[in-house]
């Protein structure tokens, strides 16, 4: 029984420093702002919202 206590205190210990050596190493939670400088497109998508699309059958739309 007293094993079984020692390598879940093990355990616990171990899994304790790789959390805080993981932390320290992916500079603590924090990332990077991600900034784009190419121009992207939206493939085959289309260019308008979905909803817009579909107007004449939403109730209480003014397009026709």
């Amino acid at each position: 029984m007293e094993l079984l206590v020692v390598l879940l205190f093990g355990l616990v210990i171990f899994a304790g420093t790789a959390t805080v050596r993981a932390m320290l190493k992916d500079g603590h939670g924090h990332t990077p702002v991600v900034r784009s400088t190419e121009s992207w497109s939206a493939g085959s998508l289309p260019s308008e919202p979905f909803t817009s699309a579909l107007a004449w059958y939403l109730p209480g739309s003014r397009a026709q």
